[in-house]
């Protein structure tokens, strides 16, 4: 496997597969296990926070936001890297895509392992490790 776009389209799988686990989170709620639990999401459902400027959302509505986003992180860049792999873009113009990809999801690595939980630092990371490794056998390919 020293052919980068194999490397490369490893990580647009971890990709899509991320943004497509991830959006179950969208519609799907957990119910409270105890006490405390029922308090605190009763609290994020219902405590508005003022913002100013008529601006008055309630934690559950800015997670939403922060959870949707991370989706389309995803997607966009799991489809932005399909759509250059099928077009076959030159290798030089991909390097740049996936140095872009990498410092993006590097970054994103390591705010998921640091607040986060198991499953999305594993999905981040399978993602990291494959760009990495797109990374690596591409700059050997043209160095050859």
């Amino acid at each position: 496997m020293k052919n980068y776009i194999t490397w490369l389209k490893i990580a647009v799988i971890f990709q899509l597969l991320a943004a497509a686990m991830h959006s179950i989170s969208l519609f799907i709620n957990l119910p409270p296990n105890n006490e405390t639990e029922k308090q605190l999401f009763n609290l994020m459902d219902t405590y508005k926070f003022d913002f100013g400027m008529g601006f008055h959302p309630t934690m559950a509505e800015i997670m939403l936001v922060f959870s949707t986003c991370l989706c389309l992180l995803c997607l966009l860049s799991g489809l932005l890297n399909w759509y250059l792999i099928k077009k076959k873009v030159d290798a030089e113009i991909m390097k740049g895509v996936i140095n872009i990809n990498l410092i993006v999801f590097a970054i994103l690595f390591g705010l998921t392992a640091t607040f986060t939980f198991l499953v999305p630092i594993i999905q981040i990371g399978l993602i990291v490790v494959f760009l990495v490794l797109s990374r690596i056998t591409i700059r050997s390919i043209k160095e050859v």
